[in-house]
């Protein structure tokens, strides 16, 4: 199976300034970090670990442009784009293509929970919209409704749908869906990564992979060369961050761990809150304790 936007993807946190507001340069260096240290072929930009239901479009485009400006000639740079509205995406994707994105990621419309039919109908206007490659992002718990499998084979057949970021936890429904179509398959949730690579998925769109990037790539690697227990071995000493990073909401964490190693990523938006003093202390013990 083809990785059209490479292996090992980071959907990056929007740094904010201590008064809310988006902070461009602390974007651009985390950015080149991504690339140049954890080794990521490419990043999402505006996805939910980028806290995009709180920004604006305008500060969608200024962060976009400015992660561009900084590793678009090295890695590349995914806009998440989804909302529940099908026209207002459409417009978010013309944005990101205007801006240089190389692809776009686009969640399941949420909330207004519509059937199946109206689901295809969506991801095929928003494809409609611009001459990118289209990544869907079918994630039930957050978006009330899955994508489901026939579905998904359906939008296999759009030339621009090429890719699922995949955080269903349905590796058999999934393996479905790659057996019937070109689709390249993501994980979604870190620790689906290996399992999800069993089944022939091709990489991950990783949260833990702003401090696990690299061991997350070697891990990858590992499997394709097809070492599967030294992949196994490497997957099981990573898992404590594959899932400590959830054990409140990602981005929080996240925020919490950079800023334990020197960045400064700022605050969360509401309704997130910045993670608690514990949580974040207990996340920072999980990453020493791995060197990390």
């Amino acid at each position: 199976m083809t990785a059209p936007f490479g292996r090992l993807i980071t959907a990056q946190v929007t740094p904010f300034h201590s008064d809310g507001s988006l902070n461009l340069a602390e974007a651009r260096r985390l950015a080149a970090h991504l690339v140049d240290v954890q080794g990521n072929d490419s990043l999402v930009i505006n996805g939910t670990t980028g806290e995009s239901p709180t920004t604006t479009d305008a500060e969608k485009l200024a962060l976009l442009e400015a992660v561009i400006a900084e590793v678009g000639d090295r890695a590349k740079i995914i806009a998440g784009v989804g909302t529940f509205d099908t026209a207002h995406t459409s417009e978010l994707a013309k944005q990101a293509e205007q801006a240089g994105a190389a692809g776009l990621l686009v969640v399941t419309p949420y909330y207004s929970r519509p059937p199946q039919d109206a689901v295809a109908d969506h991801f095929v206007t928003v494809a409609e919209a611009t001459e990118l490659p289209i990544m869907i992002y079918d994630i039930p718990h957050r978006s009330g409704i899955p994508v489901e499998t026939a579905t998904l084979i359906q939008l296999g057949a759009h030339p621009r749908i090429v890719a699922v970021k995949d955080a269903k936890g349905q590796p058999v429904a999934s393996a479905q869906v790659m057996k019937a179509t070109g689709l390249a398959y993501y994980a979604g949730d870190d620790g689906m990564t290996l399992p999800l690579m069993a089944v022939g998925g091709v990489g991950v769109v990783g949260t833990s992979t702003h401090f696990t990037g690299q061991g997350t790539k070697k891990m990858i690697n590992t499997f394709l060369a097809g070492d599967v227990a030294g992949a196994a071995k490497q997957n099981a000493d990573l898992l404590g961050v594959f899932t400590g990073v959830f054990a409140t909401q990602g981005c929080m964490l996240v925020k919490a761990g950079l800023a334990a190693r020197g960045f400064t990523p700022g605050p969360v938006r509401k309704p997130l809150l910045d993670a608690t003093a514990e949580q974040a202390a207990t996340f920072v013990a999980t990453l020493e304790a791995l060197g990390l």
